[in-house]
């Protein structure tokens, strides 16, 4: 009896220092991985991340619509300006008036945010709405 409680503790302890050897080496390799030791591909990711950032920054994402009446007399909001802009405010700002007998169609180039051409309040309003 006096044997098998020994050779318990025995085993016991022995379990108990490959234990402890186990958890320092999976500190020591914890300890030792930094961002350089990421994968290829996790490098590859990011460098693709940065690229789409950089191309998505020249798309048309501001867009803003201001529909309105041109005329007193007209009713029903037919009227309308359409702001479409990238991050630095380069785009263009179209425009349609519409009244009894005719609609007419009017777009004007627009660099960062501002415009060489006279604005109408709403297509300044567009603007103001699709800025950021």
């Amino acid at each position: 009896m006096v044997f098998l409680v020994v050779l318990s503790l025995v085993v016991a302890l022995a379990s108990l220092t490959v234990s402890a050897l186990v958890l320092r080496r999976l500190r020591r390799a914890s300890d030792e991985m930094g961002a350089d030791a990421l994968p290829e591909d996790v490098h590859g990711l990011r460098q693709e991340v940065a690229a789409l950032r950089a191309e998505a920054r020249g798309s048309l994402r501001h867009v803003a619509v201001v529909r309105y009446d041109a005329f007193g007399d007209m009713g029903g909001r037919l009227s309308w300006s359409l702001a479409l802009l990238d991050d630095g405010g380069d785009g263009v700002v179209l425009t349609s008036i519409h009244g009894r007998s005719d609609a007419r169609g009017y777009a004007k180039n627009i660099a960062g945010w501002t415009c060489d051409q006279q604005l109408s309040p709403e297509e300044d309003e567009a603007i103001a709405h699709a800025r950021p």
